[in-house]
């Protein structure tokens, strides 16, 4: 299918571009709020609605260029380590428009919008490099976004298509996989409120779990940054599980490891700056020190999982610091629980156990497509392989 590719600057193929409102907000939505998009909305390559907020259109207008379209290409234009993020939105579930932090693009029609947004997909890291200014006030250079990322494309609008077609099925499998993750745990989490509205028993947290802390591995060490320690710290919490790497660790990697490495279905807690975050290693990780690990006394841990949230649920909004917001082993030596019954245990087990073994093989297969959506994105963008070569 390979037919006639140009390369040019993301100058010559873009038609719109923008940045969002300094937006006029409001707490509640009515007839004249729409959604308004930021930097947090954007995170691996998508946009999720989970941090957007709500502005007041009658306070001020917003031109009608700027109201977000499906596919649409985002870029955070603002911050140290998210200038430069890029997502494209596929479905836009209300009017939404963006802040004054981030970018909006659209394709003058020489490629599609979708293909457009996977050539910016593939130079992500590039794009990343383009921020300028100060610690903590950096902003993305446009100019340099413009003139200096190449983009690579086919001619052939059927070809354009059927390699956005390839990338979008993988992404596509990733969305119905969180989807399915989302809804067995919602249905984990409704079964096991029903038996904890019903127990009858009230304990102290720390009676059934213990509570240990984290170390960094020795960062001087190539082990470290070579992947073999697969390590947890705040901002890789998924839901639930975490996945950071599928590499086991190595005997050379643990010798480095100052922090003990945990089995799947440790609970981790994040307990310093970003507090309250629950999640559970898919793989034997270290953590870092801003993290807790819980384990159970004779307590199974997806027990001390849903324990473990009910706590924190009332310690974050709790936490507090002198230099940042911390929960302390005395916060959760302080926390009771009701203990479900060996009945209600054993029911409740009974069922969460498969569910959280579905989403652990759910949650490995999302870490491999995307692992070979990566691969295949820069080779595909590139014209390196024929996308009639791939077989999904």
């Amino acid at each position: 299918m390979t037919s006639e590719w140009h390369e040019v600057p993301l100058r010559e193929l873009v038609g719109y571009i923008s940045k969002g409102i300094a937006p006029s907000y409001a707490e509640e939505a009515s007839e004249t709020t729409i959604r308004v998009l930021n930097q947090k909305c954007n995170r691996n390559f998508r946009i999720s609605y989970g941090d957007s907020r709500l502005h007041d259109t009658l306070k001020k207008k917003v031109p009608p260029e700027r109201y977000v379209k499906p596919d649409d290409i985002l870029i955070n234009s603002t911050g140290a380590g998210t200038a430069g993020r890029i997502a494209q939105i596929e479905d836009v579930p209300s009017a939404t428009t963006i802040d004054g932090h981030m970018i909006l693009i659209r394709s003058n029609g020489k490629v599609t919008q979708k293909f457009l947004g996977y050539a910016l997909k593939a130079h992500q890291w590039e794009v990343l490099q383009l921020d300028e200014g100060s610690t903590g006030q950096t902003e993305l250079n446009r100019d340099r976004l413009l003139d200096e990322i190449m983009i690579n494309y086919p001619v052939s609008f059927d070809e354009q298509n059927a390699i956005v077609g390839t990338l979008e099925s993988i992404d596509r499998k990733l969305i119905v996989n969180k989807e399915i993750n989302d809804n067995l745990q919602q249905q984990a989490a409704a079964l096991f409120a029903n038996f904890y509205d019903q127990a009858e028993t009230e304990v102290g947290f720390t009676e059934m779990i213990q509570i240990l802390g984290g170390g960094t591995p020795k960062t001087g060490e190539s082990s470290y940054w070579n992947g073999d320690i697969p390590f947890f710290t705040p901002k890789d919490v998924g839901f639930p599980y975490t996945l950071t790497t599928e590499k086991t660790i190595t005997e050379e990697g643990l010798a480095h490891c100052n922090s003990r490495l945990y089995p799947i279905n440790t609970v981790f807690v994040t307990a310093r700056g970003t507090v309250g975050k629950v999640g559970l290693p898919g793989v034997p990780m270290a953590m870092n020190q801003s993290c807790y690990a819980l384990v159970g006394k004779d307590t199974h841990q997806l027990l001390v999982y849903f324990y473990t949230l009910k706590a924190v649920d009332r310690l974050k909004h709790k936490a507090s610091g002198a230099v940042f917001d911390a929960i302390t082993t005395r916060d959760f030596e302080a926390e009771n629980i009701m203990k479900l019954s060996d009945d209600d245990t054993k029911a409740f087990l009974d069922v969460a156990e498969p569910i959280y073994q579905a989403v652990l093989n759910n949650s490995i297969e999302n870490l491999r497509l995307s692992e070979l959506r990566d691969s295949l994105l820069p080779k595909l963008m590139n014209g390196e392989i024929d996308v009639t070569d791939i077989r999904l």
